[in-house]
């Protein structure tokens, strides 16, 4: 709107934006990484550091030369970034809502809900940068989702920091919110975003049966972190393994095809043989859809940093440990679904030619062959094959 052009390569930009997270040590060092590589690629050119990145800057400043910060509170003076190059100062919270869009899917909206959170993990950076919980406003949420629908969008994924807690700042619940979504005329789907157990725990039932309406995608991510109670008390998560075994059970049943992914960190301060084997036997006997494992890495300024770490050879051996029954949970999963009728909506092209993606009610995504465009497309599949990751299907109906 302000006469600039997005470009698809550095090498065509006359200034570069890279968006940055410092979740993880190991994203901040491929952002370092990246930064030096440009900076000397592209030495006459100016990068703006976005994102939670550039609330730290002190850490990136000896990486490359004349970078500019544009904070994660400032996202609306990108132009002005952009236009004299200076570093704005000053905090001021806003809502990232109703703004220009560029989507790199035409079929997919994100929508964020809110920034910052409830929590105070051990382990976590991102509370640093985000701070606590602010909520956006109900209406905003919903007249953006309207936008987005009208644009030709399918599917509405909501996303924040802790999409659980949704609201308590303003004297509501994540409930309220999806049922006036699910409540717009029109024919779409809904991704809930990363909810903790800390603040599921305490609507498990209302949530449940929401995920029954139509529009909603029957998938729950919702991040255990250990298996061990002592270890959920030092990370500080303000949940028990019950509790997370409570919740699933309560989906399970009344969402018998709902798709679970959670989390796990190995190698947390103070886990031993036995804590690590309980994370292990929780996985085997919940047999999660997705786990994400993670090795646990000390971000500075954390309460974890500073207690005793756990050697890297042990928390190496232990997440390969762990991805061995995650997979074999994934596989035996996914193989339930063969034989099985399904929608998806087509929201991706595949890797080979003809090929395309969906994603059935329960998030699956399942590949298909065909030679016509189907994107955006609802189609009645079924199911004639499965893998660890994906579930194979030909079209029966359009």
């Amino acid at each position: 709107e302000k006469g600039y052009a997005i470009v698809s390569s550095p090498d065509d930009a006359d200034i570069i934006v890279i968006n940055s997270c410092r979740v993880k040590s190991v994203t901040e060092n491929r952002l370092k990484a990246m930064i030096k590589i440009l900076s000397v690629k592209f030495p006459s050119k100016r990068i703006i550091v976005a994102g939670c990145g550039a609330d730290k800057k002190e850490i990136f400043e000896k990486t490359g030369k004349g970078l500019v910060f544009l904070s994660s509170h400032r996202v609306e003076d990108i132009v002005s970034a952009v236009e004299d190059l200076r570093d704005k100062t000053g905090i001021r919270k806003e809502e990232k809502l109703l703004r220009p869009k560029i989507r790199e899917n035409n079929i997919v909206n994100i929508t964020e809900i809110a920034q910052g959170c409830l929590g105070n993990c051990s382990f976590c950076i991102t509370k640093h940068a985000r701070g606590d919980l602010i909520s956006y406003d109900e209406e905003k949420i919903i007249e953006e989702i309207r936008v987005a629908l009208n644009d030709g969008c399918k599917e509405i994924w909501l996303t924040s920091q802790d999409c659980g807690c949704y609201g308590i700042d303003r004297g509501t619940d994540i409930c309220n919110l999806l049922e006036r979504i699910c409540a717009i005329s029109g024919k779409f789907r809904v991704r809930l975003g990363m909810s903790n157990p800390q603040f599921i725990k305490l609507f498990p039932e209302r949530l449940a049966l929401l995920f029954r309406h139509e529009k909603m995608f029957k998938f729950l991510h919702i991040p255990v972190q250990s298996g061990s109670d002592k270890i959920l008390h030092l990370m500080k998560r303000g949940h028990t393994a019950d509790d997370f075994r409570k919740i699933i059970d309560t989906f399970r049943k009344t969402v018998p095809d709902v798709t679970i992914s959670t989390d796990i960190i190995v190698g947390f301060p103070g886990e031993t043989k036995e804590d690590f084997e309980m994370s292990k036997l929780l996985i085997e006997e919940i047999k999660p859809d997705i786990v994400n494992i993670s090795r646990f890495g000390a971000r500075k300024g954390t309460e974890a940093a500073k207690m005793k770490q756990i050697p890297a050879e042990i928390s190496k051996e232990r997440a390969k440990m762990l991805a061995s029954s995650v997979k074999k949970a994934a596989k035996e999963r996914n193989a339930a679904w063969i034989g099985r009728e399904c929608i998806i909506i087509v929201d991706e092209k595949g890797k080979k030619k003809n090929q395309w993606v969906g994603r059935n009610e329960s998030y699956k995504p399942v590949v298909i062959e065909t030679e016509r465009d189907v994107m955006g497309l609802f189609l009645k599949v079924r199911i004639t094959g499965a893998g660890q990751t994906h579930l194979k299907g030909e079209i029966i109906e359009e």
